[in-house]
Order: structure tokens, then sequence, then C-alpha cells
């Protein structure tokens, strides 16, 4: 069974993820035994379906294009996170969400869906996308879980709570288990109360976002407004303040995964800083002996291909 990651993110950090691939492919004895990426999850900003976090600037058609290109003759699918929670039918004729949907469609790359309103219309207009069902729904208890699986999802991504909780997890049949993506690393405490609040604000901000893609800085504050606005402690940390959390997934806990049936494990990142994510790529996937030079290495790599960075403005924690 390979041991599947998920990784953040093919806009923010796309340097960096062509880079790991690269890496993994030609030097595999670096790496855990039977490792795959099997996708990189993002959005182009400044798309308003784009939830779980903000982000705005403006994407290029040649940048979309050579996206989609260079990370899918890799062999890894992008995977759109189009789970703004504010979203409504009106919503569901926005020109350059249509417009990448339309670009990507080519059975290989994924869409993860939050809301019943932009799954259906997804369904009925772009029928080759494999679909995702996203953790921002926060289906803590079993019969919600289960009847995710009833949906024709390719993959659910589990609520985080259920991270170590092996009892709860043992319940979930066999059948399920290939079906079911652990997100490993949660930067948001165990329980959060103010979860689903966050993602709401979050959600106005990519709304705001996507009516200026160009945005002066006296227009980024604006639209940062509500982000900033609302306080969260967990904002500034980095990947070791968060291993001591209950539903962080250590290395051990992968392996019991492994042995359970579960192999889809998905790295949280998309707005964090380079290094932090750098950091749980050497956590997660790198040989312990390997890991400094692996670090390094990936440091002072650049891509074979001449992209334009994209003009880009994160909204969320700056980890």
């Amino acid at each position: 069974m390979k041991m599947k990651f998920h990784i953040p993110d093919f806009w923010m950090h796309w340097e960096l993820n062509l880079n790991l691939i690269d890496m993994i492919k030609e030097h595999p004895e670096y790496f855990y035994d039977e490792l795959e990426i099997a996708s990189c999850f993002g959005c182009f900003a400044p798309a308003l379906w784009n939830g779980g976090r903000a982000i705005a600037g403006f994407t290029s058609k040649e940048q979309i294009t050579n996206t989609i290109k260079w990370f899918n003759e890799r062999n890894v699918p992008i995977r759109f996170t189009f789970t703004n929670p504010t979203i409504t039918e009106k919503d569901l004729k926005d020109r350059f969400c249509n417009r990448i949907c339309k670009e990507a469609e080519n059975g290989f790359n994924e869409i993860i869906c939050n809301t019943q309103v932009l799954e259906d219309y997804i369904r009925e207009n772009y029928p080759k996308y494999p679909l995702v069902s996203s953790t921002c729904k926060q289906l803590e208890d079993y019969d919600s879980l289960m009847r995710e699986f009833e949906k024709g999802y390719k993959l659910v991504v589990l609520d985080y709570n259920w991270n170590n909780d092996f009892e709860r997890l043992e319940k979930i049949p066999m059948e399920y288990r290939e079906r079911c993506e652990i997100l490993v690393n949660p930067y948001c405490m165990p329980h959060c109360p103010r979860r689903g609040e966050h993602y709401k604000v979050l959600g106005e901000c990519q709304r705001k976002a996507s009516t200026t893609p160009v945005a002066s800085q006296k227009t980024t504050e604006e639209i940062m407004t509500g982000a900033r606005e609302f306080k969260c402690p967990n904002s500034g940390f980095n990947f070791y303040q968060i291993t001591g959390y209950s539903t962080f997934v250590g290395l051990d806990s992968i392996k019991r995964y492994m042995e359970m049936g579960f192999n889809n494990f998905k790295i949280e990142g998309r707005v964090i800083r380079k290094y932090n994510v750098l950091e749980s790529y050497m956590y997660y996937m790198v040989k312990p002996e390997y890991r400094d030079m692996v670090r390094l290495e990936m440091l002072n790599m650049r891509p074979r291909e001449p992209i334009v960075s994209p003009i880009q403005r994160r909204f969320g924690p700056q980890t």
C-alpha cells in the first residue's frame, strides 16, 4: 500500500512543490518507501469559490495553463479548494472560476467541495472532476461521516478531531478507509469553537478579493480587515508548536494508520510560510539521516520551468 500525501499549494508554493516532486523521482532513496504525492491542492487568485484560506492577487492565463501542465506532466493532479462557505446560487456564474474549471477539466484534476449548491453545479457542468468532501464540513459524528461515503466522493477528508481516536477510527468499515484522507498537522486547536465562524470570515475576505484582483496596498488592508480582526492565537504558530496537540499525527501514528488501511494524508500549509511547509515535508517524508541535506538542497533548488510568479497576497495564518 502506498503512503499518499496531498500537499499545499500549487499557487503559493508551486516552486517548493515542483522541486519536491522532482527530488522524490530523482532520489527516492532519501524518502520513505512507497511514498507518493497524490495531489497538490490550492486555488488560483482571486477565485471567489476558494475557501479555507483567503488569497488575493492576479493569476494570468499563461500562469494557469503552465501550472496545470507542470503538475500534471509529473503525474500529480491539482485540486481546487472550492470550499468558500458563503457561496450562493448567484455566485455560480463567476467568470474566473468557470474559466479555471474549464481549463483544468481533464478527468485527472480534482475539486474539494463544501457547499451543496456549488457541488451540484460542478457535478452538472464539469462532470469529469473527481470530487473530494472537505474537512471544512466539520463532520465529527459517525453517522454523518458514513453518509458522506455514500455520495460518490473520491475521498472524504476527515474532521481533524477524528485524529488519533483509534477506537472510533476502528469503527469505519474497511472498504471506506482508503477513501479517508487524514489531515495530519492541523494548526487549529482541538475542537476549536470558532472554526466555522473563521471559515465564514475568510470566505467574505475572498469575496472582496475576487473583485479586486490587483489590489493596492490600501485596498489590501481593507480586504484584510475581517481576517485581522478575527483574533486567532494559533496564527503565529510554527510546525513544531502544534506537535503537542492531541490531534497532531506523528510518524508512529502514520504507521498505525497504514496498518489499519488508511493511506491518504493531507499536509496543511496553503498560506503558511515556505519554511514551515518545508519542515513538515522533512518530518513526514524524508528519512532522518537525509533531512539536513534534503532541506538545504530544497532551499537551494530552482525549478526547471521559468514560470513568472503570480501577484500574490495571502490572508490567514502567517506562520
